[in-house]
């Protein structure tokens, strides 16, 4: 019966407006493992600038759990739901939220693209980003890559430097 499996999956829930940080934390107390992708920025006031860290993907932190702690989890105050998909809470691959890890970890200026950016499936072979996987992205700017977190219909888009060398590859497996 998979429904009280082990097995542990990638979900992602849906937090109540600016409650991620909180969200984040109420899983902490509850031991369920979470990714919280931040990205951090130089705000400017008119008299002063601050680095302020927020949420990459507002409203959305990704948990990795069994069926039981995914129970666990959306019963935390911060969380309003999980997603669903054909009427199941819906899984996220893992090589999706490593692919954002690593892009996360790159610290390159990232834009955020709401909605799936069409174009050629790549995996970066050399350069800072080597190892991303996806989806070319031409722009006046020059190429850049979109990595995507199909479900949430979210993508975070990098600019590829010149030294990028670009393989065209199917979509993994999940």
């Amino acid at each position: 019966m998979e429904e009280l499996s082990s097995t542990k999956h990638w979900f992602a829930l849906y937090t109540k407006p600016r409650s991620e940080f909180k969200a984040e934390k109420q899983l902490k107390v509850v031991e369920v493992k979470n990714y919280l992708p931040t990205i951090t920025r130089l705000k400017q006031w008119s008299d002063r600038k601050k680095k302020v860290t927020k949420p990459l993907l507002s409203g959305y932190i990704f948990i990795f759990v069994n069926e039981a702690e995914r129970l666990i989890s959306i019963e935390q105050q911060a969380i309003v739901r999980c997603l669903f998909d054909a009427g199941r809470p819906a899984r996220i691959p893992e090589w999706q939220i490593e692919n954002l890890r690593k892009l996360l970890e790159t610290n390159q200026d990232l834009l955020i693209h709401n909605g799936i950016v069409t174009g050629a499936k790549v995996i970066i072979k050399s350069g800072p980003l080597e190892g991303v996987i996806g989806t070319v992205v031409e722009g006046g700017t020059g190429k850049s890559i979109s990595v995507s977190i199909d479900l949430l219909n979210r993508s975070v888009i990098a600019r590829l430097t010149d030294d990028c060398s670009l393989e065209v590859v199917r979509e993994p497996s999940v």
